[in-house]
Order: structure tokens, then C-alpha cells, then sequence
């Protein structure tokens, strides 16, 4: 591309059960479609994130409905949000252009989440055809459209379309041609709407460890006298149960943990406490082909195993972590998770509670946790640091601010920064955590 300001759209909605792909309920129920709506929003994001890494695109989501921090949390921090508003799709549409062009684009592309074959090299095509056209196209073949870019707002594309039918690309054509503007039209592609459209996500994601059939996820918490935080971090995993498996290591806890974590329907594992013996236990007996390693006191995001797949998708990408949030108000703690931010995605060293991630055959190689009282995580990084890239999802993982609390912001960051330096000065880790103990 040229470098001309440009930006891609991409509509979508919360997926909420029966509201999301409904046409797709009979087939699916209305969990399925929504389940499946959340899995198509991520693929096309992933795939839009690629594009946007390779060029000067910018990307914005109009979303559908209220709640932009709720969609933000579920889609990441990189991106812009906008609602999509009230009306009809074409007043919708001409609205997200209208805005584009205002905002100082020269060549906006609006797309929805339908349609899987839209990959990084055709939306490239879309960008490039508007350099010497005035219209792209990129056409369904059920007779609508699946991608549309423009290098100017044209109102009238979008007004008395029968929108939902076969006839959207013949009208538009007409309006293009009435007006004498140029059209590019890209390959056709088919889009998921109906029942009988399944067999094209399915045949996209095909043989993808990540994004097909086979992927499964187990998340494993090591839990110690964790019964008031052990649910909340189950909680936070329940719109993926159809591909997470839980697991909660109890390192002997006298306060009901284990009772809780099994009756919220968590597999529970018992064995001598200290964090990495429990999680490596966990692992062991962990079913997914990926692993998520989950402190009892700290929240994943909405969304979470989306962001697992397009992290680990990237090339060269050993695992990943969420961005780190701290529970609760205060400047100190906003101040800590930029530093803990900007520490995690500039050096690729995030910590233990914010969610490291990585596929089961990955973390065997690396050795698993060492079985050490402390730094645990940090030496895992350390190692997968020089197998290759340990990147951040772009949403945060809210981890409890009761450390905080306990010891103050500043005893809390002094003490941390203490345990690392001592560490990689060749201090036993036994005798840190005797230190780490008395400081609490």
C-alpha cells in the first residue's frame, strides 16, 4: 500500500444468546449461535490484526447495541470503537463512512464477522483497488456483499437496498452504475448465514490446531485457602465451557476451597502445597492441547480464548499473557500496571498473574514450572524468552489489589523489584521466599 490514511470497519455485535446469528439458531440453539458469532469476531479480528501489523490501516469496531466497555474488554484495547447507531444496515453503514472520512481517511472498507475467507491478502486487494478506483466490492455469493470500500462517501449506496436478500449487490451495482463511478469487484466469496452455510466455517478452520474442532483449553488454578477468590476466577471462564477444561490444584486448604471449586464444577487435584508443584500437577493432568495457567485471585476477560487463539497464531509466538489490571481506584495502582504493561509487551516478560498461556507441547519442552518456592514463573519466561516471542493479548486480566493492600503500593513494588534482583544475583530461591514470608 501507498500509505494514504486508510481505514477498515469491521461491524459486529455482543454475541448474547438470542440476539446473535439467529438465523443460525434451529441449527446451533441460541448458545451455539452466539458461541459461534464470538468465534467468527475473533477470527476475522485476528486476521484484520495481521493486515493492520503490515500496513498504516487503522481499525475500527461499530459495534451493535450499548456497552462499549464490555466489548472493548471482549475484543482488546488496540482498537478503536465506535456504536454503530440507530437505523437500518445502509444507514449504518453510510454512517461509519461518513464518520471514516471525517476522521481524515482517504479510503475506508466497511466488512462484517460472516465470512471467513476474508484474509489479510483480499482486504490488502480491497485497499489497493482504491487507489485507481472510486468502488470495491467484495461479492457474496448469496447476492449480497461481503466487504464494500469506497474513496468518497456515496449516500445513495446505501438507501432503498433490500438488505437480508438476494438482490443487495444487483441494487448497488445499479446505484454505481447510475452514477458513473468506477467499481472494482474482488472474488466471491460465501459468507455464514443460514444452516446450510456451516460447512464453509468448518472447511476455513479445518485443520487449524487453533481455530477448528480440536481445540481445547484447561485452565489450571493452584489454589491455597483461596475459598472467598477460587469462584470468581471460575466465574470468569463460563461463556467458553464449551472448549475450557477446568482444574483447581488444592495444596491443602482447611477452608472449604476444594469443596466450592468441585461444586461449581471444576475438576479438583490434591497435592503438597507450593504454586508450581500444584500447577505442574494441574498440568499433568490437564486435557487441552493448550494450557492457561490462573492465579485463584485474578479474572480473565471476556472473551479470553479468542484472544488465546490469534496470540498464539502469530509467527514465532513461543505463548502469551493478558495485560495486567489491578482491582479497585487509586493512581498508585494505575501507575504500577503501566509499568507491569510496558514491562510484559516491550520485554516479553509478563509475571504469573497475568494469565501466561501456551500450548501443552510447548510448556513440556520448556521443563514445566520449576519446582522452586518462588520466581517460579518468571524463570518459565525466561526460558521460553530464548525459544521465541512471549507476546500480550490486548486485553487485561483484573488480578485482586489485596497484596497492595496488605503491604502498601510502594512496600509491594520494593519488595517484588527485591525478589527479582535477588534472584538473578544468584540468591537461593529458598532464601527469598523466607524473605518474601517475613515481608507479608
Amino acid at each position: 500500500m501507498r500509505g494514504r490514511p486508510a481505514r477498515l470497519i469491521v461491524f459486529t455485535r455482543i454475541p448474547e444468546p438470542g440476539t446473535a446469528k439467529t438465523r443460525l439458531i434451529p441449527a446451533l440453539g441460541a448458545r451455539g449461535a452466539a458461541d459461534l458469532q464470538k468465534r467468527m469476531t475473533g477470527y476475522t479480528l485476528h486476521r484484520v490484526r495481521l493486515l493492520a501489523r503490515q500496513t498504516s490501516v487503522s481499525v475500527e469496531v461499530r459495534y451493535d447495541g450499548r456497552g462499549v466497555g464490555r466489548v472493548r474488554q471482549w475484543l482488546g484495547e488496540d482498537l478503536l470503537y465506535a456504536a454503530q447507531g440507530q437505523g437500518d444496515l445502509g444507514r449504518r453503514m453510510e454512517r461509519a463512512f461518513r464518520d471514516g472520512f471525517r476522521a481524515g481517511a482517504k479510503r475506508v472498507v466497511v466488512m462484517g464477522t460472516d465470512c471467513p475467507g476474508l484474509s489479510p491478502e483480499y482486504l490488502r486487494q480491497a485497499f489497493e483497488a482504491l487507489e485507481r478506483t472510486e468502488v470495491v466490492i467484495g461479492p457474496a455469493r448469496d447476492g449480497g456483499y461481503v466487504l464494500l470500500g469506497l474513496r468518497k462517501p456515496v449516500a445513495a449506496l446505501f438507501h432503498d437496498v433490500p438488505w437480508g436478500s438476494d438482490r443487495v449487490l444487483a441494487r448497488t451495482l445499479e446505484r454505481v452504475k447510475d452514477r458513473g463511478l468506477t467499481v472494482c469487484l474482488l472474488e466471491p466469496l460465501r459468507d455464514v448465514d443460514r444452516p446450510e452455510d456451516l460447512p464453509v466455517w468448518e472447511a476455513e478452520t479445518r485443520g487449524s490446531p487453533l481455530y477448528g474442532k480440536g481445540f481445547s483449553l484447561s485452565v489450571v488454578i493452584p489454589a491455597l485457602e483461596e475459598v472467598g477468590q477460587v469462584i470468581g476466577a471460575l466465574e470468569s471462564t463460563r461463556e467458553a465451557l464449551d472448549v475450557v477444561d477446568r482444574i483447581v490444584v488444592d495444596g491443602g486448604s482447611l477452608d472449604g476451597t476444594a469443596d466450592r471449586a468441585r461444586d461449581w464444577g471444576a475438576r479438583v487435584l490434591s497435592c503438597p502445597k507450593g504454586r508450581a508443584i500444584q500447577t505442574n500437577a494441574g498440568a499433568r493432568a490437564a486435557r487441552g492441547s493448550v494450557l492457561l495457567f490462573l492465579h485463584a485471585d485474578t479474572r480473565l476477560p471476556f472473551g479470553f480464548e479468542d484472544h488465546v487463539r490469534s496470540v498464539l497464531s502469530l509467527p514465532h509466538t513461543v505463548a502469551g499473557a493478558f495485560r495486567h489490571a489491578i482491582q479497585g481506584a487509586g493512581t498508585w495502582l494505575r501507575l504500577i500496571e503501566h509499568l507491569a504493561n510496558f514491562r510484559a509487551v516491550r520485554l516479553g516478560m509478563p509475571y504469573g498473574d497475568q494469565g501466561l498461556f501456551l500450548s501443552a507441547d510447548r510448556f513440556r519442552k520448556a521443563g514445566l514450572f520449576p519446582e522452586i518456592p518462588i520466581m517460579e514463573d518468571f524463570e518459565l519466561v525466561r526460558r521460553l524468552r530464548r525459544q521465541g516471542r512471549v507476546r500480550i493479548a490486548p486485553s487485561a486480566a483484573v488480578s485482586s489489589s489485596r497484596r497492595y493492600r496488605r503491604r502498601g503500593v510502594l512496600g509491594t513494588t520494593l519488595v517484588n523489584q527485591a525478589m527479582i534482583a535477588g534472584y538473578l544475583a544468584g540468591i537461593p530461591p529458598e532464601r527469598l521466599a523466607r524473605w518474601y514470608r517475613r515481608s507479608s
